[in-house]
């Protein structure tokens, strides 16, 4: 066997390849291709303890062991790689082995041992095992149970900051900020945020059955404004089902782990300020991402970086613009309220349920599905009017149309017109 740690410990203490090769007793071109081996492979002195000789050579010539054994080869960076794919399984990936060893005339592996080598590999060699997830297929999304407070300077008093986390899957990084609302805006702000953190976006977000989420826990309906931000992102909303703890498993222990390292770190500091506050847990999400794995290579950051970010969606050209839909009955005024403010609908629509979409800067109501009126959004004192005439019923669009103007333009032609007869009477007298 050959002396690899040796060789690269000295490479790195930069001693000369010719050097290297006599104090070895190898070759010159076998220490190059050693050294040219390891920095392929990412591996970087000081060496762990546990990289003997046998590990190092079972990292850099793989396919030494499966040569001895007589089997066909095991092509592990083509399996992991192919692994990433949508759809393809370790099931078809062995099919497919087993194809080509027969085509080879050789004996392929049972598909346990097929199993059981491609596990070994991944955990040995990769930040992430593909058997268990996709790279950038799910991103969970939840709220911590725990919270912070933010220290308000005028009154003394401890303000709630609720923690948002959402976690990749397969790589387990983390996205991690406080807010101090739970309702739907902050929701859809902080998704943003988090696809922003990452990159790109993934192709399926799965929250747990909170309100902002799902509208109906029975019937999993999904809140229309959040099913609008992921289509406009092309991922799709896949809720925990209810009362399944299997669903629940990952993204508890992802709260878990967040709760401990970042919430709980933060403990004994005080902020002023969201802001403030933010700051200092986004140092801790810093140090918990790139914090190394106890049982395998990297860490999150690393191995989202090498093994998951290419498989995110890219981010669209605009972000989502957030626009809320509400429900509302139309009042006998054919008008609808939203926060205190009042939009017209056509007169027709008296006493029916339309369906609102609000955003910053317009109110669009809509019944069976077609747009019925469309407004500027309100802004200032509350119980102003946005009325289209086109909506009024005939007499009350008659009697607004009437200008101050017209009564005395009546009593000026009523007078005009008694002028004429007088004189046309006194003429004829005549």
């Amino acid at each position: 066997m050959y002396p690899y740690r040796k060789i690269l410990e000295l490479h790195a203490d930069k001693v000369s390849l010719r050097s290297i090769a006599l104090m070895t007793q190898h070759s010159r071109q076998k220490v190059t291709e050693i050294i040219e081996l390891a920095k392929q492979k990412g591996v970087k002195v000081p060496l762990e303890e546990e990289m003997t000789d046998p590990w190092l050579e079972d990292f850099l010539y793989p396919v030494k062991k499966q040569e001895a054994s007589g089997r066909h080869l095991m092509d592990f960076e083509y399996i992991h790689k192919e692994l990433a794919r949508p759809n393809v399984t370790l099931t078809l990936l062995h099919d497919e082995y087993v194809q080509e060893a027969h085509e080879g005339g050789k004996i392929p592996y049972a598909y346990r041992t097929f199993a059981k080598r491609y596990r070994d590999y991944a955990m040995k060699y990769k930040a992430t095992m593909r058997i268990r997830r996709k790279p950038g297929e799910l991103l969970e999304v939840d709220w911590a149970g725990t919270t912070l407070t933010v220290l308000d300077a005028d009154t003394g008093k401890h303000v709630p900051v609720y923690i948002f986390i959402a976690t990749l899957l397969c790589s387990q990084l983390f996205y991690v900020e406080g807010s101090y609302r739970m309702d739907l805006p902050a929701w859809i702000t902080l998704h943003q945020h988090a696809f922003e953190y990452f990159g790109g976006v993934p192709k399926i977000l799965v929250p747990d059955n909170l309100k902002t989420g799902v509208t109906k826990h029975k019937e999993l309906i999904l809140n229309k404004t959040y099913a609008e931000m992921a289509n406009h992102y092309g991922a799709i909303i896949m809720p925990a089902r209810v009362r399944s703890p299997r669903d629940k498993a990952s993204v508890e222990g992802s709260v878990n782990i967040v709760t401990t390292w970042i919430i709980q770190a933060l403990r004994n500091v005080t902020c002023f300020s969201l802001e403030e506050l933010n700051e200092e847990v986004w140092k801790k999400l810093d140090k918990l991402n790139h914090r190394p794995f106890q049982n395998r290579p990297g860490s999150r950051w690393s191995a989202f970086m090498e093994e998951e970010k290419f498989a995110l969606l890219p981010l669209p050209n605009t972000p989502y613009k957030l626009s809320e839909w509400r429900k509302a009955k139309v009042r006998p005024d054919y008008h609808i309220t939203i926060n205190s403010m009042f939009y017209s609908v056509p007169h027709e629509l008296i006493g029916k349920e339309v369906e609102i979409n609000v955003s910053p800067k317009i109110v669009e109501i809509y019944f069976n599905h077609m747009r019925v009126a469309s407004h500027p959004t309100l802004y200032g004192k509350f119980g102003q009017f946005a009325t289209i005439k086109e909506h009024m019923p005939d007499n009350h669009r008659l009697y607004v149309e009437q200008t101050p103007e017209e009564p005395q333009l009546v009593r000026q032609l009523h007078t005009s017109l008694l002028l004429s007869l007088n004189n046309t009477m006194w003429k004829s007298k005549r």
